[in-house]
């Protein structure tokens, strides 16, 4: 009997067995055939602890997410802090976003916490990741948890670990939880109590109201370089028409917040993805990196003539915009193009307003674009470069302030929509980048122009940039064989040239000495100003490509874009 199998029978024999998880089986075992690779899917390996926690499909099985793996991962999580911590008192701040059963994990989660002895703060209602990473900081807890799968599909969930510095879990804490979580086991490991002796226990506090207002009060001091005494911004302002979604997800209320502080003039939220709704009916893949995610957005901004669109995702840490073009037309723009434009505003209002710290700091990850090399330099900025990861940039943070350098970071940001002006949380902010992006379109719109206008004049004035992304999708047991082999390719063929263009270097993160953590990556520097990088996702089963090109026109930029695409098409090439 293969391994796969015997976990299964385990499963089917376990007397308390989890109502609707035992019925899922029952289902799939009346035709075991038919739904053999779903089965072996679910039970032939535990569910990984990998890139900060846990992210899986619902369902039963040791591979996963269920009440179960959560206990497990919970239980793994408190025999860390009490062991390899040894904190006094040790606590864990608790959050949960709209996804399928969110609110039962953060509760099974809690008991499992509170029965170990920990401190416990859970929020009281669906909130953003950046907010529990606010109480975390704020309530001075050792780790945090979140239950969310971020932008993933419907049938995902996940379990996102925090370290106290506020950023997600560092590689070495990750493997030493995942040491912690093996040997317990699936059924019985867990310490628990229940939900409701949780609840009374003098270890477990709600986070509530006060917690909420803290947080946007501290977001909205961001907004340094907008005051309702500077005439112009203040009427344009009130003169903004914004669309916003916040894709069936946790952005509504304190998104919204942000745009009444502000005093937006008009304010339009798409009335099917307001709802909190972990099946988001009309946005499958709730991603706001994708435009079929914001088709319902996009004819809302069409139909009110908005001056911005703005779209959170389900744990609101990440955030996309469409803009106005000059003719008129709706444009989305990429997690590169928003980063310029709001490093640009910032640089330029900092000195406006005399903000700009002695020595100022902006940290982007290896896949984010490289223009903002040049702006950085352009203006003395020292520019910082981490791994692929906000919590590497977090982590930057984290090492200013231990420096006594906090006050020196202005700005951090990755392609894949995720930005942080500020220091109060050390992870991606898709409500302080709202924040920003509602000051940018202020400002636009005072001076005449749009920001499709204003990214045009960073081109012009530093050169043109594009950034593409290529992903590819490895489903199962042989997607991830595949993907390994394709990683093995493009580490040790070693090609003179690729798409007519030489290969000037190679920079393989996982076996070179980079200076960064190793990591799974393979960079192609070519020559000019392209290149492309290659990883396996940290939280998909995917496979991503980043290409980056510029030149002094963009003509030339795209050019070389479209000729590198086409020659790392892997599916074409299948």
């Amino acid at each position: 009997m293969s391994d796969w199998k015997k976990e299964l029978n385990k499963w089917i024999a376990y007397p308390d067995l989890d109502v609707l998880l035992k019925e899922e089986l029952e289902r799939l075992l009346l035709d075991p055939a038919a739904n053999a690779d779903d089965l072996e899917e679910s039970f032939f390996k535990d569910l990984e602890f990998g890139t900060g926690g846990l992210r899986g499909v619902l369902g039963a099985g040791s591979n996963r997410l269920n009440i179960y793996t959560i206990r497990k991962a919970t239980q793994g999580v408190a025999d860390y802090i009490k062991k390899e911590l040894k904190a006094n008192n040790p606590a864990v701040a608790v959050g949960y976003d709209s996804r399928v059963n969110s609110r039962l994990f953060a509760e099974e989660a809690s008991c499992v916490l509170v029965a170990n002895g920990i401190r416990t703060y859970m929020y009281d209602t669906l909130y953003p990741a950046p907010g529990l990473v606010y109480a975390l900081r704020h309530y001075g807890c050792e780790m945090g948890i979140m239950i969310t799968a971020s932008h993933n599909p419907a049938k995902y969930n996940g379990y996102k670990v925090y370290g106290a510095g506020g950023y997600q879990a560092t590689d070495e804490a990750s493997k030493k939880i995942l040491e912690k979580m093996q040997q317990v086991d699936i059924f019985e490991g867990a310490l628990r109590v229940s939900f409701d002796e949780a609840q009374k226990s003098p270890l477990f506090s709600f986070i509530g109201d006060e917690i909420k207002q803290l947080y946007i009060d501290r977001v909205m001091q961001e907004a340094i370089f907008w005051t309702e005494s500077d005439k112009e911004i203040a009427e344009a302002m009130g003169n903004l028409k914004v669309t916003y979604t916040p894709l069936n997800g946790t952005g509504a209320q304190p998104v919204k917040e942000v745009m009444k502080r502000l005093a937006i003039g008009e304010i339009n939220v798409v009335k099917e993805q307001e709802e909190p709704d972990g099946a988001f009916p009309t946005c499958p893949y709730p991603n706001p990196e994708n435009k079929d995610a914001l088709l319902l957005a996009i004819k809302l901004f069409e139909e009110t003539g908005a001056d911005i669109l703005v779209g959170t995702d389900p744990d609101c840490d990440r955030m996309g915009i469409a803009v106005r073009t000059k003719s008129g037309e709706c444009r989305l723009l990429t997690g590169n193009e928003t980063g310029l434009l709001m490093f640009d505003y910032i640089i330029r209002n900092r000195i406006k307003n005399n903000k700009m710290p002695n020595d100022p700091i902006a940290v982007r990850t290896i896949v984010s674009s490289r223009l903002i090399d040049k702006i950085a330099a352009a203006n003395n900025i020292d520019l910082k470069i981490t791994l692929t990861g906000f919590k590497y940039i977090g982590e930057a943070i984290e090492q200013l302030e231990r420096m006594g350098k906090e006050s020196s970071y202005i700005f951090g940001y990755e392609e894949s929509y995720g930005y942080l002006t500020g220091t109060y949380v050390r992870d991606k902010d898709g409500v302080n980048a709202s924040l920003l992006v509602f000051c940018l379109a202020a400002e636009a719109k005072a001076k005449g122009t749009t920001l499709d206008c204003e990214l045009e004049r960073i081109y012009q004035k530093y050169g043109y940039s594009r950034n593409d992304l290529m992903n590819f999708t490895f489903e199962g047991i042989s997607g991830m064989r595949e993907m390994d082999a394709i990683m093995e390719f493009f580490r040790t063929s070693r090609p003179a040239e690729i798409a007519g263009k030489k290969v000037n270097r190679i920079i393989d993160y996982k076996n070179d000495d980079t200076g960064l953590p190793k990591s799974n990556v393979i960079e192609y520097i070519l020559e000019g100003e392209c290149g492309f990088l290659v990883r396996p996702s940290g939280t998909e089963p995917k496979l991503k490509i980043y290409i980056h090109t510029g030149s002094s026109t963009k003509q030339e930029t795209d050019a070389t874009a479209e000729i590198l695409k086409k020659a790392l098409n892997i599916q074409e090439k299948k």
